[in-house]
Order: C-alpha cells, then sequence, then structure tokens
C-alpha cells in the first residue's frame, strides 16, 4: 500500500476544494452577505492541509486499482466533511449531520434534502449547495485531474474507480487528456443551457443554479417548488432536453465532434435509452391524461418527469405522487434503471440492464440447444466473462445494500412507501422518492442514525459500491503488495 501517495493526491485534492470554497465566498462578498465569511475558514483548513501533504510528491508514485478504489472514496468523503462546515460555522444549518447529509446529497448529485424551507438559505449558501452539484456530476476525481497532472497510471486507476459504468473508456490514449475532453463538453453545455434559460426569462443566479443541477443531473433548486416554481412551458422544454442529453455516455458526444455519427446511431445503449423514455412518457400521458383534462400539458409533465426521474435529476414541475399508481410504479422502475454509462446520471445504467437481459437470453438459449455458443455483445463489443461476472456481483452487491438500508432505516418506524424509497432514492442519487420523501417532502423527519445510513448510500451509490467498500474492509489495510 503506497500510503505516502495516497496523502499526496489527497492533499491535493483537499487544495482543489480550498480554491472551489472561494467561489461562494466571492458570492457572498457580491450580496453583500456575512455568511460568506463561513467559506473562508474550512479553506484555510484545507490549504493548510495542503501544504502539509499535497506540495511534496513522494520518490515512490507507483500506485494500483487497490490504492486508487481508496483514494476515490477518501476524497469524496473528506469533500464531503470539509464541505459541510459552512452551512454549520454560518448557522443556517445548525446540525452538523444535517449539513453533512446535505452536502453529500450535493456532491453525490443525489438532490434529496433535509430543508423544509430552502428558500430561507442565504444567496451564497444556495450557490454552493447547487455548485457541490456541478462539480460532482462529472466527479471530483475527474475535476481534479482537469486543474493538475499526475502520471499515467495513476490517473487511470483514479478515472476507473470514480468514472460510472460496466465498462471505461479512453477518448484519447492520456486519462488527463479525456477528462479535460470531458470537463469542456460538459462546460460548454453547461454554458448553453445557462443562456437558454436567461432567453427564458430567469435571471443569472437562477439560471446559473438550474444549469449546475441539470449538468450534475443533481436537481438541487433554490425554490420550494423547484421547476414548478416557474409554470413555463419553454423552461420545463429546456430543462428537459438537456436532463436527458446529461444523462447520455459523454464519449458519444466525443464522437460527435469528430463527426462519427453512425457511431452514434448505432450505439444500443443511447437508442435503449431513449426508447425507454419515449416509452415511458407515452405509457404516463396516456394513465394522467384524464388528471389533467388536456393530453399536451400531460405530455408535458409527464416527459419531464421521466427524463427528471431516469437521469437521476429529481427536479420536479407536478407532485407525481399526485398521480396514478400505474405512473408512481413505472417512475419507481426508471429510479433502479437510471441513465447511460460514463454519464452524470445514476441507477444502475442501462448498459447494465442490457448486460443482465443478454445474459438471460443466452442462458435460455443455451438451454434449449446446450452445445450452442452464443457471445453477449453490447455495442458492437464482445462483453468478456470479467465483464460480466462484475455485473453480477453489483448487482448482488446493490441489492444486498438497497435490504440492509431499508432494516436499518426501518427502526424510524415510517410507512413503507416513505422508507423503501427514501433508500430507492439516496442509493439511485435520485433526490426525491413518493410518500413523505415525494417532491413535495424532504429527509428531515428522519433519525440522525438513518441520514447517515443515507449518507451511506448516496456515496456508495455514486461510486458505484466498491470504492465505499474497499475503504471500510480492514483486511485490505493489513496486507502488505
Amino acid at each position: 500500500m503506497n500510503t505516502r501517495m495516497i496523502g499526496y493526491i489527497l492533499g491535493k485534492m483537499l487544495g482543489v476544494e480550498a480554491l472551489l470554497l472561494l467561489v461562494p465566498a466571492f458570492v457572498g462578498a457580491l450580496y453583500d452577505e456575512r455568511e460568506g465569511i463561513a467559506f473562508l475558514i474550512p479553506s484555510a483548513i484545507l490549504l493548510l492541509f495542503f501544504l502539509m501533504v499535497g506540495l511534496r510528491k513522494p520518490e515512490k508514485t507507483k500506485i494500483y486499482e487497490k490504492e486508487g478504489l481508496i483514494i476515490v472514496a477518501s476524497a469524496w468523503i473528506l469533500w464531503s466533511l470539509f464541505g459541510a462546515l459552512p452551512f454549520t460555522i454560518s448557522g443556517e444549518i445548525p446540525n452538523y449531520a444535517d449539513a453533512l447529509f446535505e452536502t453529500i446529497s450535493g456532491f453525490t448529485t443525489t438532490g434529496s434534502s433535509i430543508l423544509p424551507d430552502v428558500e430561507a438559505l442565504s444567496q451564497c449558501m444556495l450557490f454552493w449547495r447547487s455548485f457541490t452539484h456541478w462539480v460532482g456530476g462529472m466527479g471530483v476525481l475527474v475535476f481534479v485531474l482537469v486543474l493538475t497532472s499526475l502520471d499515467k497510471n495513476s490517473s487511470m486507476y483514479l478515472m476507473t474507480a470514480e468514472v460510472p459504468g460496466p465498462e471505461k473508456e479512453k477518448l484519447v490514449p492520456k486519462m488527463v487528456s479525456t477528462a479535460r475532453i470531458l470537463y469542456g463538453i460538459y462546460l460548454g453545455m453547461t454554458l448553453v443551457q445557462t443562456i437558454l434559460l436567461l432567453c427564458g426569462g430567469m435571471n443569472l443566479f437562477d439560471s446559473l443554479l438550474h444549469a449546475f443541477g441539470t449538468a450534475g443531473t443533481g436537481g438541487f433548486s433554490n425554490y420550494g417548488a423547484s421547476v414548478g416554481h416557474f409554470d413555463s412551458a419553454y423552461i420545463d422544454g429546456v430543462i428537459t432536453i438537456f436532463m436527458i442529453l446529461f444523462g447520455i455516455n459523454f464519449s458519444l458526444f466525443y464522437m460527435l465532434l469528430l463527426r462519427e455519427f453512425k457511431t452514434v446511431w448505432k450505439n444500443e445503449e443511447v437508442r435503449a435509452y431513449v426508447f425507454i423514455i419515449a416509452a415511458s412518457t407515452a405509457a404516463i400521458t396516456w394513465n394522467i391524461s384524464a388528471q389533467f383534462g388536456n393530453p399536451l400539458k400531460a405530455f408535458r409533465y409527464a416527459v419531464f418527469q421521466v427524463a427528471s426521474v431516469i437521469t437521476t435529476t429529481g427536479y420536479a414541475t407536478a407532485d407525481f405522487v399526485q398521480w396514478p399508481m400505474f405512473s408512481q410504479c413505472i417512475l419507481l422502475i426508471l429510479m433502479v434503471i437510471g441513465a447511460c454509462a460514463s454519464s452524470t446520471g445514476g441507477g444502475i445504467k442501462v448498459s447494465r440492464v442490457l448486460i443482465v437481459l443478454k445474459s438471460i437470453k443466452r442462458e435460455i438459449k443455451q438451454m434449449k440447444h446446450p452445445k450452442s455458443v452464443s457471445i453477449i455483445r453490447v455495442n458492437g463489443k464482445k462483453m468478456n466473462t470479467e465483464v460480466v461476472k462484475k455485473v453480477s456481483v453489483y448487482l448482488m452487491a446493490y441489492a444486498a445494500i438497497l435490504i440492509g438500508s431499508v432494516l436499518l432505516v426501518s427502526v424510524d418506524n415510517m410507512d413503507f412507501a416513505t422508507t423503501f424509497s427514501s433508500v430507492l432514492t439516496t442509493l439511485n442519487n435520485i433526490g426525491p422518492g413518493i410518500a413523505k420523501v415525494g417532491p413535495t417532502g424532504n429527509f428531515s423527519e428522519f433519525s440522525v442514525f438513518s441520514k447517515l445510513v443515507f449518507c451511506f448510500d448516496m456515496l456508495a451509490g455514486r461510486l458505484e459500491i466498491f470504492p465505499v467498500l474497499m475503504l471500510i474492509a480492514v483486511p485490505v489495510w493489513r496486507k502488505r503488495f
């Protein structure tokens, strides 16, 4: 275990967060808010850590997959622990456990909240809350790789541990260059959405915050009614389109820039993703048309909510808890499926669903024809036995965490719909669930213990379980490699 290199990379990570905390402090100064000072204290502490361990590179820089997993999990936890301090120091979220929940929900782009009145927060706190979505959307390690430089192997292990999906793709030979390309696309799309929202009548502050929430597929809004506050078909449409776009594998946008249109069109995952959205929207539109009295109006709310849920963004324009049970069940299924691999969306990912379905098809075929040889292909690529095995293990770990978390949270004695959907929505990084944690509710009624369980679920869901499990697996630390 190369502990010195782990400390060095984490030191650089904390140094970057120290700089990021200055951004909301600047926003506080612009709005003449005293709360902005609360960002300077953790920023100074983080800068001190950076000077102590993040400046001098150790002689042995080699790290392996195990170190990569541990660094990723540790970095997300440390960023959350320090990122929560401004909320508590300012007194706007006095309970540190609540502040930690809100911050982890921000960085993991979950969007669940403990705030019964979000509009009571100062502008600088609202900005930091949404800014964590934007930073966490592509990954905090990916963000640091854009700003700093590490050797080729270190970069590879960090990105493969943090980027979601069963397989990781390099756009160019160097991982750092790949990270910069991804963030260039990410930044460009965020700017375009911000401009379009400004054209729809939003002010600059609201446009930035909702663009941050859409880009990171997080869903924090500075209004209690979320996007429904604006009651604008134009704004709903812009956010719907960009939620769907940010749920697509970012490597495909790079292919579009290279004018490789056939490669994008032939991508099996994105075609399945679009089909799921279209089919779900059609079914829900039909189911809620009578409730809205107008098919076009029903379509507007249905497509927005489908896009919000499958991309795990969590914005809302209507209280879907009041919709028929058929529509709610479709949304629950979309919560589990999630978006595409290598996107900013959560869930188990469409690519994994495809692999599982094709594995079932292969097994049925081999039962009928025992001597046949069937190969699983996704996007024209052969899925080797190792990839299929990893998907199976991931799903088993996912199910175990889901069941275990439901049992732990049930101690609070909430109703089943609230208990189950609260775990499902945090583990899949969605935001709102159903019942008491629906679009008009929040997580404030849960105990501190349950909130900590949700914090674990949010981190496990965003990092796809294994980095977090590796960090808490004590025997790993005892072994020498």
